[in-house]
């Protein structure tokens, strides 16, 4: 049995919670916000996050940071704008043998770094692991199964994750492409996003399609530009997480999406939706083009209509009317 303590009492923190629960580990959950805690313990679940999966009693739940103390592994599951914040609250608190992993997928305004880039810098001397992949909190917290990855700066903590978390109904892969896993699984919100809007404008199964396919050639050609594998946006935390994120009611992004298409305000439809991580990473993503030099006309027509008041009708013409080209021009799967 290990000990494990999660940060952040949102829908995929709470459902890694029941998970580790099953699995036999002593399970503290950490919360800055006392009302979703009480909710919890009043009712047993968290309708407002994660309705219908209830908590065990025996998963602790807490107010006090300090709760990481002594954990064999600790799960950051907070949204990324405020992973910085909660690491730095936690730093007096962590034990150095601990290993962190990370669930948060976006990239840190103004910095542009990598979660896991956040998480090293706070503690430099803990393992840090990612997790990710298509695995919405929804089905994860019921028991359907589900296959993710993990990626570590140490292969040896990589595994070691894997066998502390995998459950009956939880399977976890190991890739050592962390650049890659973590570029795959910020960037897909961002398609998801795009993918909502032209479901709201009453578009079909082509546009969505043609939106995934180049979308992911988007992601791979920049997360090779920063030191991922291209073979990595082929898998789970590429493709794999896009499908996901880009077909079900279950992703914000693609709610918040589908009210934009139907006319709502990019500020509305994130207010009304809640997290919506594509919204945050558009912005981060558009700046690391500039940086990087690389070409990703569905971003950057996203960031448009998100942040300058372009028409998504006006974007989506734009985007069918660019220069013609050869599909398998800078192909993430050729590698070319």
């Amino acid at each position: 049995m290990s000990k494990i303590t999660i940060l952040g009492s949102g829908g995929f923190g709470l459902a890694l919670a029941v998970l580790c629960n099953s699995n036999g580990h002593e399970v503290t959950v950490w919360s800055a916000f006392n009302d979703e805690l009480e909710a919890i313990k009043r009712t047993g679940e968290l309708k407002a996050k994660l309705p219908g999966v209830f908590i065990p009693e025996s998963v602790r739940l807490t107010g006090e940071i300090s709760a990481v103390t002594g954990a064999d592994i600790v799960i950051i599951g907070i949204p990324s704008k405020f992973v910085r914040e909660v690491c730095l609250k936690a730093k007096p608190f962590m034990t150095k043998n601990t290993t962190i992993v990370n669930t948060s997928k976006g990239l840190e305004e103004g910095t542009l770094k990598r979660m896991s880039q956040v998480v090293t810098e706070v503690f430099p001397d803990n393992e840090v692991v990612v997790l990710t992949g298509p695995s919405h909190a929804e089905e994860v917290g019921r028991g359907i199964p589900t296959t993710v990855v993990v990626s570590g700066y140490s292969h040896e903590s990589a595994v070691y994750v894997q066998k502390v978390i995998s459950g009956s109904n939880f399977r976890i892969y190991v890739n050592d492409d962390v650049i890659g896993c973590e570029i795959g699984g910020s960037f897909k919100n961002i398609i998801a996003l795009a993918c909502g809007i032209i479901d709201g404008m009453g578009c079909g199964d082509n546009t969505k399609a043609a939106l995934m396919t180049r979308g992911m050639h988007e992601i791979a050609n920049l997360g090779a530009a920063l030191g991922g594998k291209r073979e990595t946006f082929g898998g789970l935390t590429g493709v794999g997480d896009l499908i996901v994120t880009c077909t079900s009611m279950h992703s914000r992004n693609r709610r918040a999406g589908i009210l934009i298409g139907q006319g709502e305000t990019p500020e509305n439809a994130v207010r009304k939706v809640g997290t919506v991580e594509g919204y945050f990473c558009t912005k981060t993503a558009c700046e690391l083009c500039k940086k990087t030099g690389i070409e990703m006309p569905i971003t950057q027509a996203l960031g448009q209509v998100l942040f300058n008041g372009k028409d998504p009708k006006e974007a989506l013409f734009e985007l069918m009317n660019r220069p013609s080209k050869n599909e398998n021009e800078d192909s993430f799967l050729s590698g070319n």
